[in-house]
């Protein structure tokens, strides 16, 4: 069984646990979109995010994805993203959610994350080549949300991606 980023064993030269709480390079929130990369088993591909101080969460388990760019669309940047990120050109993505941040107080702009479905085939995965990360996986949402340091908005999707049946109007 895999190891939790938490406990796994330490890697020469790796980072400790809670490095995202002690980097300190500076932060530079923008407009992003992301993948929910679903296998046919219903396993979520997964990126281990560098350990670099100016990212969000470094060390910890999220969607691939990225900024979009000054007059790109949103679906335009997934799709260059994961060509850049994993040498995949997905058939179809279809926009699943969307959460803002409100960084005004902080002197920045409000920015958005939009997240895609993207249904993905066994023989494609197989085909996945990690250009950014420290590591892929797929991975159950259960041990993403409890077995693993998850980006807490990533999380939060994937949890509401698990619990489709659940937040679904009431049929009367």
């Amino acid at each position: 069984m895999p190891h939790s980023s938490a406990t796994r064993p330490a890697r020469e030269g790796a980072p400790p646990a809670d490095y995202f709480v002690q980097a300190d390079g500076p932060l530079k929130p923008a407009d992003a979109v992301a993948a929910l990369l679903v296998l046919e088993d219903g396993r979520y591909v997964m990126q281990l995010r560098d350990a670099l101080p100016n990212i969000f969460y470094p060390n910890h388990w999220g969607c691939f994805g990225g900024a979009v760019d000054a007059g790109e669309r949103p679906l335009e940047a997934l799709k260059r993203e994961l060509r850049e990120e994993l040498e995949y050109e997905p058939d179809n993505a279809d926009e699943f959610t969307r959460f803002d941040f409100d960084f005004t107080r902080l002197g920045r702009s409000k920015v958005s994350r939009i997240y895609f479905e993207v249904r993905v085939p066994q023989q494609a995965f197989r085909r996945f080549v990690l250009h950014e990360g420290a590591d892929m996986q797929p991975l159950a949402g259960p041990d993403l949300l409890v077995g693993r340091q998850t980006t807490p908005y990533d999380a939060f999707a994937i949890w509401m991606h698990m619990s489709q049946r659940r937040l679904a109007p009431a049929r009367g």
